[in-house]
């Protein structure tokens, strides 16, 4: 089989196993606490429920899904790529279906424990999705499009999104599930931050004699240029040239290795980035 199927194969997998670990933690986790996850998830859950409250009607859950999904499903195909949305497209009919297929099972009604382990499983199915360049839908096409079309940090968006959903939620079914779904939207953001690190950038500071071949060696792995300084030394005051460079987060291994393979003796210093402005290459979805 050829790399391109192999790698077509796996993202098809990934996606599968993502919709399934998903919907597992939507039917065991975030329905027996009564919570909302943040963004269209939440969104189809409230209303269910308000429908089922108010009207006495239980609406499928991948019916709903698919209509709250429909503007960011536009959005990916306009501006993100065809293939990343239709596996994006492919996870929200399988969680939808999945959700209505599966029996609802209940592994404590401790609710904090619910929040905790609920916003765990949902961080790693999500980091699954992002992984082979797929979403779990809603919120994340407009975070993705906000920051590779138009450089803009999208959290205060998504942030407001959630808000309303939880006020909403809060208002109509009680305020303790607003807050518990808070601890749970928390914890998957924490966990995702952890598992994937497309987004995140790291600031690389290299000590070398070799600093137009690092250069070169940076650019071959992750396509980020760099910029060469004139340093002293303090000891021997001789000349030294330092290489700065900001690159993403999931490129700083093969940078680093890519660094010592030119020049073994370089000194790197590796620095988290928290803010950045300015044109910052980020590889297009296909």
């Amino acid at each position: 089989m050829s790399p391109k199927y192999t790698k077509e194969l796996k993202r098809l997998i990934v996606v599968i196993l993502a919709a399934l670990l998903m919907s597992v933690n939507i039917r065991t986790f975030v329905r027996t606490g009564g919570l909302y996850p943040g963004g269209a998830t939440g969104l189809t859950i409230l209303i269910q429920r308000v429908v089922e409250l108010y009207l006495h009607v239980e609406l499928p859950y991948t019916l709903i899904n698919i209509l709250t999904n429909a503007v960011p499903v536009y959005i990916g195909f306009r501006f993100i790529g065809r293939k990343f949305t239709l596996y994006s497209l492919l996870m929200i009919l399988l969680n939808g279906f999945f959700v209505d297929l599966l029996p609802a099972y209940a592994l404590t009604y401790d609710t904090l424990l619910i929040s905790i382990f609920g916003g765990i499983i949902n961080g790693i199915a999500i980091s699954m999705c992002l992984s082979v360049d797929a979403t779990s839908g809603g919120t994340d096409f407009i975070a993705i499009y906000l920051s590779q079309k138009k450089g803009m940090d999208s959290f205060n968006i998504i942030l407001g999104v959630n808000v309303v959903i939880l006020a909403a939620a809060g208002l109509i079914f009680g305020w303790d599930k607003a807050l518990y779904s808070i601890v749970f939207q928390y914890v998957s953001t924490q966990t995702l931050h952890f598992l994937y690190r497309n987004y995140q950038q790291q600031t690389l500071f290299i000590i070398t004699e070799k600093p137009d071949e690092v250069c070169r060696a940076m650019y071959d792995v992750c396509h980020h240029g760099a910029t060469i300084l004139d340093a002293k030394g303090s000891y021997r005051h001789t000349s030294r040239e330092l290489v700065y460079s900001v690159v993403a987060g999931t490129d700083e291994k093969k940078a680093i290795q890519a660094i010592r393979s030119v020049d073994p003796d370089a000194f790197i210093n590796s620095i988290k980035t928290s803010e950045l402005r300015g044109n910052f290459y980020m590889q297009p979805k296909d």
